[in-house]
């Protein structure tokens, strides 16, 4: 009787540990599948909300720009003139700035 018991040992240790081997290799693959799409839910999420700050800084933007003075300040910019004003064009402002700035250091 003394031996069955050493032998029924000797076979339940290693098929235990056979056992806890072999779930721990089917149970590998869903943690490992579960781990890396909790990693990427994470980084969506980020994307998320920096696109809903995007978002919301553009409508600001497009809110401001819509304005009848910033489509005004705009249009000036770009050249167009109300009725009845004249458009002058001035050229050469950059080298009447360096002039300007070497008579100031001279003078």
């Amino acid at each position: 009787m003394a031996r069955k018991k050493r032998r029924s040992r000797r076979l339940t240790r290693p098929l235990a540990v056979a056992a806890v081997l072999l779930m721990g290799f089917l149970y590998w693959k869903p943690i490992h599948s579960y781990l890396h799409s909790r990693s990427e839910v994470a980084q969506r999420r980020a994307e998320v909300r920096s696109l809903a700050a995007q978002q919301r800084a553009l409508r600001r933007r497009l809110a401001a720009s819509t304005s009848t003075e910033a489509l005004a300040h705009e249009a000036r910019r770009l050249g167009f003139v109300r009725a009845g004003e004249h458009l002058f064009i001035v050229k050469g402002i950059p080298a009447w700035r360096r002039a300007r700035a070497t008579i100031g250091r001279n003078g």
